[in-house]
């Protein structure tokens, strides 16, 4: 990342619309930031203004950016004040925000799949974006049919949609796990994001079926840039920070939260 000055940070809202229940996807004007991000990748985002109050940035993965236009996107839900915030943000208001931030996916596999469950399947549009020329197939999981709103915005992206429900309401019941049964021999690199639960089960069928597989962790951070050490983990190669060294690992690299 080029070191942003405050001017640089400053990114302008030209879109939103509310894609789910209380879910919203915005678009932002920064040059600067469309120009730079990658799959992955994330924003540190004030939503505080001159108030100074909430105090910390809201890290949100980045879901898309067009650097020809000077745009990006991102897809958040709206939970407490800080998002209600930047829910109430009216077009053409402005906010300061940092990125993009991290280590991004590595656009690896010939026939990726992307694996998926709530808010954890914001990031893997990106991916889908750079990987849209090849046999790509997502999996996606929700609690219920109107959790998986997500299958409009993979349409145009990936080549089959697979979707799972806690209750069976919508796809195969159960989680976006078992969605992978008997596609060992269609895929050849798994990305996946989402529960931490759901992330540890799918490593562990892609160790299973020597298959790579790539994460995406997520964590309360403070700083963003690896300074506070708020968002450190524990790696195969001692703790490592989220922000810094991730969000996006190997996942042979990482233990998961129980």
């Amino acid at each position: 990342m080029v070191r942003q000055t405050k001017e640089d940070s400053l990114s302008v809202l030209l879109e939103k619309q509310e894609i789910g229940n209380s879910i919203w996807k915005v678009r932002f004007q920064n040059r600067l930031i469309a120009a730079q991000a990658l799959p992955g990748q994330f924003v540190h985002v004030s939503v505080s203004g001159e108030r100074l109050d909430p105090l910390l940035r809201r890290p949100i993965s980045i879901s898309s950016a067009n650097p020809e236009e000077g745009w990006f996107e991102f897809i958040y839900r709206e939970v407490g004040r800080g998002t209600k915030i930047l829910a109430d943000l009216a077009l053409g208001e402005t906010l300061s925000i940092m990125g993009p931030l991290g280590k991004g996916f590595s656009l690896s596999g010939e026939r990726p799949i992307f694996v998926g469950g709530g808010m954890g399947i914001a990031p893997l549009i990106f991916v889908a974006q750079k990987l849209k020329d090849k046999p790509t197939i997502i999996a996606m999981g929700g609690r219920t049919e109107s959790e998986v709103f997500w299958q409009e915005l993979f349409k145009p992206l990936c080549k089959k949609i697979y979707l799972a429900t806690d209750d069976g309401s919508c796809g195969q019941k159960g989680t976006a796990l078992c969605l992978l049964d008997g596609m060992e021999n269609q895929i050849d690199y798994i990305y996946t994001c989402g529960p931490e639960p759901l992330m540890k089960a799918v490593a562990a069928w892609a160790k299973g079926h020597n298959i790579p597989c790539e994460v995406s962790k997520e964590k309360h951070m403070a700083c963003g840039v690896g300074v506070c050490l708020s968002c450190a983990c524990d790696t195969t190669e001692g703790r490592k920070k989220i922000c810094q060294n991730g969000p996006v690992f190997l996942a042979e690299e990482v233990y998961f939260d129980e």
